[in-house]
This record gives structure tokens, sequence and C-alpha cells, in this order.
């Protein structure tokens, strides 16, 4: 796969590095020279000097035989730019950032497939970090209409030795959530789970919620976390 990025900076170098991880050839553009140069001495890849939203300049990258173009350039405006030029060549998958929630639909009509909010990721993600620190990691679909986690369920869990489809039919489980995965140790794979998958004492389960109900699905599988003893606001590690 051909992957053209538009942004050598710290988001662009980053995605840069593990696309070319993953096998596939990488060409940025970036209007800084060293930065150019930096990303072709220790990335390796492809670096063209000068505008991402310059067709001369494009059109010299390969937007014309690009698979998907990263639209990761400071301003929104000038994302939004090189959305619509790369749906003008025709290229097949394009990703843009954004800080403003005012481009997110302009992004859509100019044919962005995936648009990601750099300011709302980080936001959230801080704020699961404060309310659900024993969240593993968690991933954000459709502008937060869905939100995907993993979690370790520790042996004092009221889930362990039950079926996941016994779990799901609980009156007390939160509505509109799955158990999507699971993990019965660290070194076993990750799997999909059927209704008859029994949960373990230290596996891991990757979870399907609507926003605003993560905390609810946490204190229901791990109600051991949130001892209403404990003083309001503090949490034992």
């Amino acid at each position: 796969m051909y992957v053209l990025i538009g942004g050598a900076g710290l988001i662009g170098q980053q995605l840069a590095r593990q696309v070319l991880d993953q096998g596939h050839t990488v060409a940025v553009i970036d209007q800084d020279p060293q930065v150019c140069k930096m990303v072709r001495d220790r990335l390796g890849a492809m670096a063209f000097e000068g505008s991402a939203v310059n067709t001369d300049i494009l059109l010299e990258a390969g937007i014309c035989r690009a698979d998907a173009v990263a639209a990761v350039l400071r301003q929104d405006a000038l994302n939004l730019a090189l959305v619509t030029l790369a749906c003008h060549y025709g290229v097949s998958r394009i990703i843009s950032r954004i800080s403003q929630q005012d481009f997110i639909e302009p992004m859509r009509l100019a044919g962005a497939h995936h648009i990601i909010s750099t300011v709302d990721l980080v936001v959230s993600t801080m704020v699961n970090a404060i309310e659900c620190p024993q969240v593993e990691s968690m991933l954000h679909f459709e502008q937060g209409q869905i939100e995907v986690f993993k979690l370790t369920l520790d042996s004092q869990s009221p889930v362990i030795g039950r079926s996941v489809a016994a779990i799901a039919q609980d009156r007390n489980f939160p509505s509109s959530s799955l158990i999507i995965g699971y993990q019965s140790h660290p070194q076993a794979d990750l799997v999909i789970p059927s209704g008859n998958t029994v949960l373990e004492a230290n596996a891991t389960v990757l979870l399907a919620t609507k926003p605003g109900l993560v905390q609810s699905l946490v204190n229901f599988l791990m109600p051991s976390l949130f001892s209403p003893l404990q003083p309001a606001g503090v949490l034992h590690q």
C-alpha cells in the first residue's frame, strides 16, 4: 500500500514510522527542508519539500497512485484543502485530523472517510484515565458514539465463572453494551467469545458500549474497585 502523508510534524512522523513498520510504502510532504531530510535519513520514507495543498507537489509525490492519504497538517483549513484534492484525484482512503469541531461536516462533504479530532481524543483519554484508571485502553468510534475498551478481571469480579450469555441477560448489565473480545491469559490469542464462553479470573475482556456507560460497565464487572468504605474520590491502587 502506498500512503501519502501531508504534514511531517510530531503526528505525521509517528504515523509514518508506524505505517512503515507495517510494511507499507510511505511518502510525506512538508515545507520544512530539514524535517524532510530527517524523515528520509531517520525513517527511510520518501519526503517531498513543499506545500501539501500544491497540486504540482501532490502530483510529484504520486497522489494519483496513492492508496491512502492522511491529512495531518497544523491547520484544519489546510487539511480540508488536502482532503478535497485527494478526493479529486480519486484516492480511495482519506483520513484527516481536526482541531475544531466546526470542520467535521465540511470534512465529510469534502470526502474524508475517517475524521479524527485530536482535541476530543486527548480530552476523552484524560477523562477516562481520571475516572476509570483500571481501563487499559480506550478507542472512540463514530465521533465518540461508541467506545471500546479493555479490562482485566480480577479474582473478585462477580462475573468470574459466568457465561457471556448469562452476563448479557443480567438486568444490571448496562444496556447497549457488548463483550466483543476475550483473552483468557496474556499469552493467549484475543478471540470473539460465544454465548457459552465462561469468563475466568485474570482474563482480559474487550467491551463496546455507549458514551457515559463506561463507568457503569466497569462497576458491574469490577465492583471491588469502588468500595463504599473508601473516601469519595479515592481509589486504592
